[in-house]
């Protein structure tokens, strides 16, 4: 017989235990960490246990993750009600630069925004190559990477040599106005496996802002 057949039948016949109560009784299995034997039913309470152990550190790890997006939204928060409260356009800008770099400790941070209205003459309104922009328009979500893509590392300076990951995330409501790129020198800070929820609603929150003082 075998093992599958085993299960088979006990699950089919549950009867048999209480039956063959005395031969149980009998049964030696090994401990589950070694050094000794202990009965069916010793080991299945230490089964018990090391399943209640991991149903526990699960709920650890969820509270965490909780405790860590209140954070996040918090954080996000702020910066939303500081572009709210900005003047123009350039102070939008300027309060995401400060909410990214203190709140969210992303310390390199750069914006780039095409739209065929007037505008100050500030890097965030300089040129973009359509390589760049078709690469926004390419986005439906926010992208993480190892490197800078495209031309845009040239948006970083003379920083961009020591930048090890980057995260973007286009500006766009009917259609792309321009394109949040974030960078750090630390390889772990952005990844491709990493979550975008929070990246995707800073970019809904940014292009919704910045249309309404560029229109």
């Amino acid at each position: 017989m075998t093992p599958e057949a085993i299960v088979h039948y006990l699950k089919q016949h549950p009867e048999f235990f209480e039956e063959q109560s005395e031969f149980l009784a009998t049964v030696a299995l090994a401990h589950p960490h070694g050094g000794r034997t202990v009965s069916i039913s010793e080991r299945q309470i230490l089964t018990l246990r090391e399943k209640g152990k991991q149903l526990e550190d699960k709920l650890r790890e969820l509270i965490e993750f909780g405790e860590q997006n209140d954070v996040i939204g918090e954080k996000l928060h702020r910066l939303t009600l500081a572009m709210i409260a900005a003047r123009d356009a350039e102070s939008a800008i300027q309060a995401m630069y400060f909410h990214l770099r203190e709140d969210f400790a992303v310390p390199h941070t750069a914006i780039r925004l095409w739209p065929q209205w007037d505008h100050p003459q500030t890097p965030e309104f300089s040129e973009v190559s359509m390589a760049s922009r078709d690469f926004a328009a390419s986005l439906a979500h926010p992208y993480c990477s190892a490197k800078a893509m495209v031309d845009t590392g040239e948006w970083f300076g003379e920083n961009t040599a020591h930048l090890r990951s980057f995260a973007y995330v286009t500006l766009k409501n009917d259609q792309t106005i321009g394109l949040l790129a974030m960078a750090s020198e630390d390889a772990q800070r952005f990844y491709p496996e990493m979550g975008t929820l929070y990246l995707k609603r800073l970019g809904d929150i940014s292009a919704a802002t910045l249309l309404r003082y560029l229109a």
